[in-house]
């Protein structure tokens, strides 16, 4: 039995409403070395933010993700995305046939995975020639009026972040990788939000989940009024942006013995 660090099930419904989506640049990087013919498999799926993407550029995607919560509110159940099959699975350990996928798309998720144990997995369930694509994107970038509010709030949650965000901050960079990187662009993953959509968001944050358990009281909550100061009229729309870090890594043509280190 492979357990997981479960920070996400408590807030399933604000994560898969408030979550933003990721941009066409994205996937363009990917289908440039992946063809559309391609069976993706997409560990750590959650509410199925990048499934959509996915679905609309490959032939067919088994989303995973170990959460049941998560599952329950995928896009893709009511969407009646007829490419897409789902399971209850964690990152180390699918039910998938050896060699039967050609993509491994990870969004925003590696960091919670058993690394080597994942690798092995991917050695496994990857045909010669097929790609690993991990992305994550790091902390929103918040501009003029808006930081000094943003970093107070950051502040509070900070203490309350799992252990695992430092790799996110790190993009991934000290990663040791199963296969050969391939080029990858450097992306900004970007939305249109009103202060309600913002606020929504930050509520979503793990970090927020657990600040609100450990001390009783919202962190949203005690920081709107300063965010909504500096918003101004709650219905103006301002672009919100986050670095957003892709990694892709192609499997060998022919055999070779690798090691899944951490």
């Amino acid at each position: 039995m492979v357990t997981f660090k479960d920070h996400f099930s408590q807030v399933a419904g604000a994560y898969a409403h408030w979550r933003p989506t990721y941009p066409d640049a994205l996937f363009d990087a990917i289908t440039a070395v992946v063809p559309a013919s391609a069976s993706v498999w997409e560990p750590g799926c959650g509410s199925g933010q990048a499934t959509r993407g996915l679905s609309q550029r490959f032939v067919h995607v088994h989303a995973t993700e170990p959460s049941a919560a998560q599952i329950e509110q995928h896009w893709a159940r009511s969407a009646q995305a007829g490419n897409v099959s789902l399971a209850v699975e964690p990152g180390e350990a699918t039910a998938l046939p050896d060699r039967s996928i050609d993509l491994v798309a990870v969004a925003q998720a590696l960091h919670w995975f058993d690394r080597p144990r994942f690798y092995a997995e991917c050695e496994r369930v990857l045909r010669p020639g097929g790609v690993l694509a991990a992305w994550t994107y790091q902390d929103m970038v918040f501009a003029g009026d808006l930081e000094d509010a943003a970093d107070a709030f950051r502040a509070e949650i900070a203490p309350y972040w799992p252990s695992e965000r430092a790799q996110v901050d790190a993009g991934y960079a000290d990663y040791a990788w199963p296969f050969p990187a391939l080029p990858a662009p450097s992306l900004w993953l970007t939305a249109e939000w009103t202060l309600p959509q913002l606020l929504g968001y930050l509520g979503s944050l793990s970090a927020t989940a657990r600040c609100r358990a450990a001390s009783g009281s919202d962190p949203v909550e005690a920081h709107a009024a300063a965010l909504a100061h500096a918003w101004g009229e709650p219905a103006q729309v301002r672009t919100m942006r986050w670095p957003l870090i892709l990694h892709l890594r192609q499997k060998p043509l022919s055999p070779k013995r690798i090691s899944f280190g951490a």
